[in-house]
């Protein structure tokens, strides 16, 4: 079977071999509940999260490298994942949050065959998507949960192996935007569209471009700005990854939210740059 799951479309049969993404079969390397998602997926006990193995975008400052470029992990089987919907469940967990979903996609649906959630799913992806994978996805979705990395190809050309990064990542959020967004009285979140973006060094100016395009999205979007960027990954060659931002990067693209007069927004505290948010992997 050729794999067209993401926008690469490899053609690779993951049966046997590693595809674009580094990756054949199902691998993770944790599940757990985690506390660190947003306050209306984290809730009260944490969001099921399950951490794939593998990922085409190849981002060099990723902050779970050793995940995205398979370095780690453990392999499991289509009942296997479905297991693991089911102890997550039983575990408590708010939700059951699949992160770095996209070239799993065909297996994730094998396994809500065998073991469909009786709580919110969460589909956490880097935003590299195609339309048709949506769709397919849409049918066992209740939140997504995307980045938005960059709306200049500039960057994404620099950063990843992806030059053609927005030109999918923008129609993918405003497919995902359009989730009807249900909160419960309590504040969880049982369905809609949260769109989260890391503010990278000397790159302001595009998340700024960023607010604004999250200004035309419906309003029932959220928008969460990440402050955490801490150097990571492979960044030996990239000297403006070699920091954190500034208070003043942090602050000019804050104000820009401010004058996009954006409500549903989540803001992490400037002081969030530590590696206290990556967990500690299981495999």
């Amino acid at each position: 079977m050729q794999c067209l799951q993401c926008p690469v479309a490899c053609g690779a049969d993951r049966n046997t071999n590693n595809g674009a993404c580094g990756v054949k079969g199902v691998k993770v390397a944790k599940y757990y509940l985690h506390p660190y998602e947003e306050p209306p997926v984290s809730f009260k006990n944490g969001s099921g999260c399950i951490f794939f193995c593998g990922c085409s975008l190849k981002c060099v400052f990723c902050q779970n490298f050793s995940l995205s470029r398979n370095l780690r992990g453990k392999e499991i089987n289509v009942k296997e994942l479905a297991d693991i919907f089911r102890r997550l469940e039983d575990m408590g967990a708010e939700n059951i949050n699949l992160v770095n979903p996209t070239h799993y996609l065909k297996h994730i649906m094998g396994a809500m065959e065998i073991y469909r959630p009786k709580i919110p799913v969460v589909y956490n992806t880097h935003g590299y998507e195609t339309e048709r994978a949506l769709q397919l996805a849409d049918g066992f979705v209740d939140i997504w949960l995307t980045d938005l990395k960059f709306m200049d190809n500039a960057l994404s050309k620099r950063y990843t192996a992806r030059g053609d990064y927005a030109e999918y990542a923008l129609s993918a959020v405003k497919f995902m935007a359009q989730k009807p967004l249900k909160m419960r009285a309590d504040g969880k979140m049982l369905s809609g569209c949260i769109v989260r973006h890391l503010i990278l060094p000397l790159a302001v100016y595009d998340s700024i471009n960023i607010v604004k395009f999250i200004k035309t999205l419906p309003e029932t979007t959220y928008f969460s700005l990440m402050s955490q960027y801490t150097p990571f990954g492979e960044i030996e060659k990239y000297k403006e990854l070699n920091r954190k931002i500034t208070k003043g990067e942090y602050e000019r693209v804050l104000s820009a939210v401010r004058d996009a007069g954006l409500e549903r927004v989540f803001l992490q505290d400037f002081e969030s740059a530590t590696e206290e948010y990556i967990p500690k992997w299981d495999y």
